[in-house]
């Protein structure tokens, strides 16, 4: 059965290792230089895997083992998700054997486990969290928080060395936590798991385990430690939404999680930012939600193995659903990566109270058919203008999609299309500081200096703390002639962003203009220590010394310069010319 769904996974996500970076992968993986340097663990500054060092040092191992190469980052994201997948088995497979309590044979709780799994691990709902790079934070965090739930049953259950499964089941917890912040209900699942299927009872659990949970609790301080800077990450109280608007649009939202665990479709990389801002938009879904509650809430306490089926979703989608509002993103598809686990729990169930004969076949049908949908999902990946304009079609409405189709189809040079979607996302939000960065950005091509300045000045007003902006008003200002400007706007932008390597480059070059070479050596080597292997800089820091009069050093950077691109022919006469002069 673990052989089994490994394979269906690498097989059902084999078209994925070839799918590019995309959205916040540049952030969280291509421009985080923290993942550089194995050992010691460095924090990241950006992205995000900021607060999250778990996550951060397996970006770290993956460019230690491949650099920036895609296929090993996708292989290890597709690695964690099997291994989510063989965990669950494992912890309802032994659920069912504790709470049967021999009732159940072996290969009847192998049977339902196994299909919980397989069902589990192929549905489409899950390609995001798999096949978009950056959401590794939510199945690495998965995989933690079904690691404590499994180490705890093993505990419980042991009767050779139960406190070595419990303390695994802290260690667990203590790196979900140092992964992601929705880690912070997997103490009070596992209380509530206890009672169902070991204890029976929640003080009983409490007091006869009162070490475990005030260790397994201990975790918050953890997860308090690194919520610094959350409001930089899309979440808290001050991005213009009330508490309450956010939780009548998560009441609308969390509907539309369950409709899609049972009809994936349309899955959308990008659902917009739309908030719900009166109850007279959300009451049905509000009164539904409230129904479901009270469910919930009843069967608790009445059936308490039902009940935490139940109350998992719920539970685990209630930090991300509730009242601390992600403003930015209010609707995910990723947040359904571990409440989908109880509904496929709940969905096998009622598939064996009421198919007698053939329900491993409808099982294996099932299965294929989920596997084949998250296949073909995961197509959309595979190019990222491929991936936005599908998020268009299915959200017109969505000003974050057509920037990021704007800018996709910018990158490629196809300025009539990359100008059109970037004026639909002004059209829908006037006040979206990056349309109009790159609406400069395709006037500075274009050669319309005068507009792309205009461009840049209208995103700094409504953001001046844009460092896209800044560096970008720089570039024209430096094209156009105006160097001191140009300096300043470097040198802002860097102020806010120290890591900010073009800025470092444009500015050096803009100091040696001026004669200032020891000044644009020290900037120069900061873009370099940013990116080491950028042929360009090694070119412009070596004119540098060889202006000094440094011909060693010009000539090893010459030389690293060739070596990066054999192509640059002019960086050949330069180094020709040193190599005939005595070094100094």
């Amino acid at each position: 059965m673990a052989f089994v769904l490994v394979a269906v996974v690498f097989a059902v996500y084999s078209n994925t290792l070839s799918a590019p970076f995309v959205f916040d992968d540049h952030s969280s993986i291509r421009n985080n230089i923290s993942i550089r340097e194995l050992w010691p663990p460095a924090p990241a500054e950006l992205g995000g895997t900021r607060g999250r060092p778990v996550a951060n040092w397996s970006y770290a191992l993956n460019y230690a083992l491949g650099g920036y190469s895609p296929v090993g980052f996708h292989l290890f994201n597709t690695a964690i998700h099997a291994a989510c997948a063989l965990t669950l088995f494992g912890l309802v497979r032994r659920t069912m054997r504790q709470s049967t309590r021999g009732v159940t044979s072996e290969r009847a709780a192998n049977l339902f486990a196994g299909a919980t799994a397989l069902i589990w691990a192929v549905h489409p709902l899950h390609t995001e969290s798999v096949t978009y790079l950056s959401q590794r934070t939510e199945s690495l965090m998965g995989f933690f928080y079904l690691a404590t739930l499994y180490c705890f049953a093993r505990g419980v259950d042991s009767t050779g060395r139960p406190a070595a499964w419990l303390a695994l089941s802290v260690a667990a917890c203590y790196a979900g936590m140092a992964t992601k912040e929705t880690m912070v209900t997997a103490p009070v699942v596992v209380l509530l798991y206890d009672r169902a299927f070991a204890r029976g009872d929640l003080w009983l659990a409490l007091r006869t385990r009162y070490r475990f949970y005030a260790a397994l609790g201990s975790s918050w301080l953890v997860l308090a430690s690194l919520l610094s800077g959350i409001a930089s990450r899309g979440a808290g109280f001050s991005l213009g939404v009330s508490p309450l608007e956010y939780a009548l649009t998560e009441a609308c939202v969390v509907l539309n999680y369950l409709r899609l665990s049972v009809w994936p479709a349309p899955l959308i990389f990008d659902y917009g930012d739309d908030i719900v801002r009166s109850l007279r938009e959300a009451w049905p879904c509000c009164i539904l939600l409230l129904g479901l509650a009270t469910a919930v809430l009843i069967n608790l306490v009445r059936r308490p193995a039902f009940g935490f089926l139940l109350a998992w979703p719920f539970l685990l989608l209630a930090p991300t659903s509730s009242f601390v509002p992600i403003a930015l993103r209010p609707m995910a598809e990723h947040r359904m990566y571990l409440p989908l686990a109880a509904l496929v729990v709940l969905a096998v169930l009622a598939l064996r109270h009421v198919v007698a004969t053939g329900r491993w076949m409808i099982v294996g049908l099932l299965s294929i058919v989920l596997g084949s949908v998250a296949h073909h999902r995961n197509e959309a990946y595979r190019d990222e203008i491929r991936l936005w304009r599908d998020t268009v079609t299915k959200r017109p409405a969505n000003s974050r999609a057509h920037l990021n189709l704007g800018a996709a189809y910018l990158n490629r040079g196809q300025i009539a299309a990359a100008r059109f979607h970037l004026s639909q996302a002004i059209a829908l939000n006037p006040r979206n500081p990056e349309a109009f960065v790159n609406l400069g950005c395709l006037a500075a091509q274009s050669g319309q200096f005068a507009e792309a300045l205009a461009h840049f000045e209208a995103a700094l007003r409504l953001n001046p703390a844009s460092t896209t902006a800044l560096y970008n008003r720089g570039c024209v200002l430096q094209k156009t002639g105006k160097l001191a400007d140009a300096g300043r706007a470097f040198a802002e932008a860097l102020r806010l962003n120290p890591n900010y390597g073009e800025a470092h480059n444009n500015l050096a070059t803009v100091l040696a203009a001026a004669g200032r070479f020891e000044s644009a050596i020290s900037h120069y080597s900061e873009s370099l220590r940013i990116a080491p292997a950028d042929a360009e800089v090694h070119a412009n820091r070596a004119d540098a010394y060889r202006a000094l009069g440094k011909t060693t050093d010009a000539i090893a950077d010459y030389l690293t310069a060739l070596a990066l691109r054999p192509d640059m022919v002019d960086i050949r006469s330069k180094l020709q010319a040193l190599q005939s002069v005595p070094p100094k």
